[in-house]
C-alpha cells in the first residue's frame, strides 16, 4: 500500500474552521496536521513556521497570515504590522520552508471582510483596502520565490461574502467553511499527484 502524503496547514482561526473539512475531503488520500494553536500574525508565524511544520515532515504545507497583521485601532492609520514589515516576514516564512528539500509550499491569499459589520461588532477595524494590499504585497513575494497561491480571496468573493462570512464581518458561517474546506482540498489535491495547479 502506498504511504499517503502528508500536508501541513498553518494559519489563523480561519484555517482552524475550516481544517477538519480538509481533512475529511482527502481521508485516503493524504494525511492532514496543522499546529493546535491559532497562528496569529506574521511575526508568530515566523518565530514557529519550523516547529509547526519540519516535525510532521510534511510533502506539502499551505501557510497563511494577515488578517492580525492588518488589524488598526479605530482612526488609527497605523496596522498591528505595517505592510512593509509583513512583505519581509512574508518573505522570510516563504524562504525558510522553500528551502526545505521536497516540500512543495503553497500560500493561501487571506479571505475578505466586510469592514462595516466587523466594525460594528469588534474593537478594532480591519479595512478591506488594506486587506487587498497585504494580499497585493504576499503574492508579490510569493511570486518572486516560486510559490504557488491558492487565492482563497477570489473563492470568497465569488461565492459573495454577505453569504458566507458571520455577523462580525470576519469568520465563517457553516457555509463558508464548508466552502473554504472544499476549495482548500481541491486546490490541493493536484500537488498530491505531482499536478500542481497554476498560480
Amino acid at each position: 500500500m502506498d504511504k499517503l502524503k502528508k500536508i501541513v496547514l498553518v494559519g489563523d482561526s480561519i484555517r482552524m474552521h475550516y481544517q477538519e473539512i480538509v481533512r475529511r475531503e482527502l481521508a485516503g488520500r493524504a494525511e492532514v496536521a496543522w499546529p493546535e494553536e491559532n497562528g496569529g500574525n506574521s511575526e508568530k508565524v515566523l518565530r514557529h513556521i519550523e516547529e509547526w511544520v519540519l516535525p510532521h515532515a510534511p510533502d506539502i504545507v499551505q501557510v497563511n497570515c494577515g488578517l492580525h497583521d492588518l488589524k488598526k485601532k479605530f482612526e488609527s492609520a497605523i496596522p498591528a504590522v505595517p505592510i512593509e514589515w509583513y512583505r519581509e516576514n512574508v518573505r522570510a516564512i516563504l524562504s525558510k520552508l522553500v528551502e526545505q528539500p521536497g516540500l512543495r509550499v503553497i500560500w493561501a491569499a487571506t479571505t475578505p471582510v466586510i469592514q462595516s459589520w466587523h466594525r460594528e461588532t469588534k474593537g478594532f477595524d480591519r479595512l478591506e483596502a488594506d486587506l487587498v494590499s497585504f494580499n497585493q504585497a504576499a503574492a508579490e513575494v510569493a511570486t518572486e520565490l516560486g510559490v504557488v497561491i491558492n487565492d482563497l480571496y477570489s473563492v470568497v468573493m465569488a461565492a459573495s461574502p454577505e453569504h458566507v462570512l458571520k455577523p462580525d464581518g470576519v469568520h465563517f458561517n457553516e457555509v463558508g467553511n464548508e466552502l473554504l474546506g472544499k476549495a482548500v482540498a481541491d486546490f490541493l489535491e493536484p500537488h498530491l499527484m505531482g499536478q500542481p495547479e497554476e498560480s
